[in-house]
């Protein structure tokens, strides 16, 4: 199977109330998924999208994922690498942020062949203005 998803993370204040959404396109079918929590961070709300649409693809697949996040994007084809080598420490050898979430999301990279892009945000890209739609409402839920 081949996915295409479009990932967005919101807060309102940040630390403040998060939400998060990803739209999920298969060759058929769209689906949504969105969430919220308290007193939480927008780069916390950015992971846990991708972590829970990859959640919802059981069998291995292919799988571009879209965001607006260069945290995500980067972080995840790029700087992860070198934080494993360093136990978790960033390159000014302080404990990385979010490790419990990039682990999920590292782990849950490996299930899949994976495809990561950058899309500027609020630049008129259908989907990835409505995961950010959800995103923001769940702000305010």
């Amino acid at each position: 199977m081949k996915f295409k998803i479009y990932t967005d993370g919101a807060c309102s204040g940040n630390p403040g109330k998060g939400g998060w959404a990803a739209i999920i396109l298969d060759e058929s079918n769209q689906s949504s998924i969105s969430g919220s929590e308290n007193n939480t961070t927008n780069n916390r709300m950015e992971l846990i999208a991708p972590i829970m649409a990859l959640k919802k693809i059981k069998k291995k697949s292919e799988i571009t994922i879209f965001t607006d996040s260069k945290y995500v994007k980067d972080g995840i084809t790029d700087w992860i690498k070198k934080w494993k080598q360093n136990n978790w420490k960033s390159s000014n050898k302080k404990p990385v942020k979010n490790k419990d979430l990039w682990v999920k999301l590292d782990n849950s990279c490996q299930k899949h062949k994976i495809t990561w892009k950058w899309v500027k945000a609020h630049a008129g890209n259908k989907y990835n203005s409505l995961a950010d739609e959800l995103a923001v409402i769940e702000t305010k839920k």
